[in-house]
């Protein structure tokens, strides 16, 4: 069979991709005047565009209303089966033992112990129907349950006036938020939800942000002041990202 040349440009197209995402709502007038250059230069016009994007998630933080909630839905909306998603195919989902399985917790945290699932599923449980939004256009809703991610926080001793919460999954994604993400009161740890190939056995569920500030397959929290960006941000992504 013939292969297909697609992988030996995927560098290209990712960076395309990047460039055409950050500049999304920038027209080539505005990127000219703000810029000073000609729009040949690949690296100025990069720089611009992270710089552009740094200052949108400065704005988007400062208008995020920690009281506003998300729309919920009914049991009727959930979308089955619920799309998977990632950058990679589904063939090479994580397989997690939940008998072995512990969170680990790092950071600005006072109480780091390891947490099993039995520990988790202890404590109060809430659940949420709500629609998760995909960057690429797409979206879905779906019912996850799970622990309050500020009880949780509280819990462990977290300090709750530091910066960022950030994660890190078992398929070696990584992601960060703001505190008061966080802190919003539908921002969830998932324990359940569809199949585990979404996630198992523990997920973040945010719904004010889009579905790549969800982490799937978390096997450690940290809390910072410092910023640690994420896999998606890394490559030019807005990090706030709020939906």
């Amino acid at each position: 069979m013939k292969r297909s040349p697609l992988p030996a440009f995927r560098p290209q197209i990712a960076r395309l991709e990047r460039r055409l995402f950050l500049k999304q709502g920038l027209s080539l007038g505005a990127l000219s005047l703000l810029s000073g250059c000609t729009l040949k230069d690949d690296d100025a016009v990069d720089r611009l565009l992270f710089a552009m994007s740094r200052f949108n998630d400065k704005m988007q933080a400062a208008l995020f209303d920690p009281s506003r909630l998300a729309p919920t839905y009914a049991e009727a909306d959930v979308a089955t089966p619920f799309p998977f998603n990632a950058y990679y195919e589904e063939k090479d989902i994580p397989r997690i033992d939940g008998e072995s399985y512990r969170l680990q917790l790092s950071g600005l945290i006072a109480d780091k112990r390891p947490w099993s699932l039995a520990e988790l599923r202890a404590l109060p449980q809430s659940s949420q129907i709500t629609r998760l939004v995909c960057v690429e256009g797409w979206s879905a809703i779906g019912k996850w349950r799970g622990v309050s991610f500020r009880h949780f926080l509280e819990r462990i001793g977290a300090d709750l006036t530091a910066r960022y919460v950030g994660f890190k999954c078992a398929d070696k994604y990584y992601s960060s938020i703001d505190m008061p993400s966080a802190l919003h009161p539908q921002t969830l740890l998932a324990l359940d939800f569809a199949d585990a190939k979404y996630g198992y056995p523990l997920r973040l569920r945010i719904p004010t942000k889009l579905g790549f500030k969800n982490p799937k397959f978390i096997h450690e929290i940290f809390v910072a002041n410092d910023y640690s960006g994420g896999y998606w941000e890394d490559k030019g992504y807005n990090w706030f990202s709020g939906s």
